[in-house]
């Protein structure tokens, strides 16, 4: 038996399936996971690269099959629990949480969205998690131990810079956890060390701007840069300062040594920020925040700019050479 379709039913059937197309396509897009991100200050691609290729690890592309909400609080603390309550409303699937200002505010706007942070420090002695194997809660993550190596970075410092006696250290004091356990372990290392400190505080581009001013009258013979997404951000700024004052800088991220800084000493933030992607991956698969381990950071860079030490006239000294990971030439 054969059927005769009319051309009339034939234009109503297509023009069915053309107003069907576009709902079926919202449902689609309507149904994608969507990734809160909270973060101190704006992120670099480089550390966004990080994080996306943990995601696609875990079988997840941006704009494919899961979608993004970056917020940053442009280093202004005082917003991030606002961020925070905006991103927990909004319902969405997972938050990352990038420093201990971001994770405290994204912790208290809700306890049952996961949560993913990236931490500077113990995360059990800060109160995120239970403990590291079973976080417990909605919190899991990654510690760097930025606060842990203040110590060994002012000791490799010295190592490079033996003559230094007077260290400025710069720490931003909106990053109050992290500033706190900067002062608390580098004043009685330099003590032990015979070396005096002096604290200079830079929340924005202005304040490192006039930081370094008071390098005229004040003249350090080395400068310890604290970790934190502040310096991160403005790396290509602190380098440029550190060498038009002639000053050896150290912090503990590569990234300001690959832009000009002198040496680093710290954990691997793209691999941090990847490993931040793997486990959002898995949660948006199902796994729960209380089952996944804080993963602890085990592998510390030594990274040393040798332009900038010869610019400075400075010889790397052959102990720091033989443990050194790179040595950019």
């Amino acid at each position: 038996m054969t059927v005769t379709i009319g051309r009339r039913e034939l234009l109503a059937a297509l023009g069915g399936a053309l107003c069907a197309w576009p709902l079926a396509a919202r449902a689609q897009q309507a149904a994608m996971p969507v990734v809160g991100f909270l973060a101190p200050v704006s992120q670099n691609e480089e550390l966004l690269r990080g994080f996306r290729q943990g995601l696609k690890q875990s079988g997840f592309v941006e704009g494919e099959n899961v979608s993004i909400l970056y917020r940053s609080a442009e280093n202004q603390i005082d917003r991030s629990p606002t961020l925070a309550d905006d991103l927990a409303r909004r319902r969405v699937a997972v938050i990352v949480a990038i420093a201990q200002s971001s994770t405290f505010a994204v912790k208290a706007a809700t306890a049952t969205i996961p949560i993913v942070f990236i931490a500077g420090e113990d995360p059990v002695r800060l109160g995120l998690v239970a403990s590291l194997a079973r976080p417990g809660g909605n919190l899991t993550g990654i510690n760097i131990f930025a606060a842990e190596l203040v110590a060994k970075r002012l000791q490799l410092l010295r190592e490079m810079v033996p003559a230094a006696a007077r260290v400025a250290v710069l720490v931003d004091p909106a990053s109050t956890t992290i500033t706190e356990a900067t002062l608390r372990d580098v004043e009685p290392a330099a003590r032990a060390m015979g070396m005096q400190i002096q604290v200079l505080h830079a929340s924005n581009r202005q304040e490192i701007n006039a930081a370094f001013a008071t390098f005229l009258s004040e003249r350090p013979d080395a400068l310890f840069v604290s970790i934190g997404p502040l310096f991160t951000a403005r790396r290509v700024q602190l380098a440029t300062l550190a060498a038009r004052h002639m000053v050896p800088m150290t912090s503990g991220n590569r990234q300001i040594t690959e832009t000009g800084g002198l040496m680093s000493y710290g954990a691997n933030l793209v691999d941090a920020y990847h490993q931040v992607g793997v486990y959002v991956g898995r949660i948006l698969k199902g796994e729960k925040p209380a089952d996944l381990p804080v993963v602890q950071s085990s592998k510390f860079e030594l990274v040393i700019n040798g332009e900038t030490a010869q610019m400075l006239g400075l010889t790397v000294p052959p102990s720091l050479l033989a443990i050194a990971d790179e040595v950019i030439e």
